[in-house]
């Protein structure tokens, strides 16, 4: 298992609101371009590394994501920027979990604040091993499938994100420099909902039928002083 691509990751980037149906199930806004927040790279969970620490007063739900690694920088692309550009650009392929702290999101959000504490605690970003890109010629033909405690909780292919690859780099790109090694992650499907403590969460990556890859973890109360309360 290839793990150098997590250790070569100088930014995490990820794609907000990019299925509808997802949009749908927690009443958000479409989006009119591209949304993209950032998670810190200290929230990454290596495979075998351990638990998945739910902190005290926060209720925690997962969202499964295909990722992908950058292998040029990009910076400025125009809106022109065309899918097999885009391919060309990708160095590989990971699942993730963008775990989110939805009570801490959600409390920042109606007060106008910035929620990084809501995608940022430790082991927030669940990885698996590395994907080279010939293992998904298509990265709109793959299938993001998570479980909980052996329940299907969220089961859709990649081919309903709403802004394709190209048209989040371009858009991203205009932004900020994009960098050799940067971790992007594309938006979650329908589904998402809470983790416990003692959950056993699964998630896979299937192309053509065939998993690809996974994410097998456990979880338990995160240790320490900290306990979530109304900002």
């Amino acid at each position: 298992m290839s793990l150098k691509y997590i250790d070569n990751a100088r930014k995490i980037l990820c794609i907000g609101r990019n299925y509808a149906a997802h949009i749908q199930e927690l009443n958000n806004a479409k989006p009119q371009q591209p949304f993209f927040f950032l998670k810190p790279s200290s929230s990454i969970l290596k495979p075998n590394s351990g638990p998945f620490l739910v902190p005290k007063g926060v209720i925690v739900h997962h969202e499964v994501e295909l990722a992908f690694t950058l292998n040029k920088d990009l910076k400025d692309l125009s809106p022109d920027f065309t899918a097999e550009e885009a391919l060309d650009a990708i160095d590989g392929y990971a699942l993730a979990i963008d775990m989110t702290a939805r009570n801490v999101q959600d409390e920042a959000k109606k007060k106008g604040l910035p929620w990084s504490i809501g995608k940022g605690f430790d082991t927030f970003l669940p990885l698996s091993g590395f994907i080279p890109k010939e293992k998904i010629p298509d990265p709109y033909n793959a299938e993001l499938i998570l479980k909980i405690n052996g329940e299907v909780k969220q089961q859709d292919k990649t081919d309903l994100m709403i802004f394709p690859i190209h048209k989040i780099l371009s858009h991203m790109s205009a932004i900020m420099t994009l960098e050799k090694g940067d971790l992007i992650l594309t938006g979650t499907p329908k589904g998402v909902g809470q983790i416990n403590p003692g959950d056993k969460i699964e998630a896979y990556i299937k192309y053509n039928g065939e998993i690809i890859e996974e994410i097998k973890v456990d979880s338990e109360q995160k240790p320490g002083p900290y306990e979530y309360k109304e900002i």
